[in-house]
């Protein structure tokens, strides 16, 4: 999501993240804040996905890609 310019929370439903944007929390850092619902951290290590508890976004991490020889 770092390529992105500043976005209203929970303007879309599901975020792919990667490991980079860990400690993952919702509004993410690169969202406006000034109209979202509280920060919340969202445990997303294990299950691969997330959903926020306030506004129901979707956070899926993706693996980067391995190196194949």
């Amino acid at each position: 999501m770092s390529e992105f310019s500043k976005e209203p929370a929970s303007a879309q439903k599901e975020y792919y993240v990667s490991k980079k944007d860990l400690p993952l929390s919702c509004p993410m850092p690169q969202m406006t804040l000034w109209n979202a619902h509280p920060k919340v951290y969202l445990p997303i290590e294990k299950s691969k996905k997330v959903s926020c508890p306030y506004c129901g976004a979707t956070y899926i991490l993706q693996d980067a890609p391995s190196h194949s020889s």
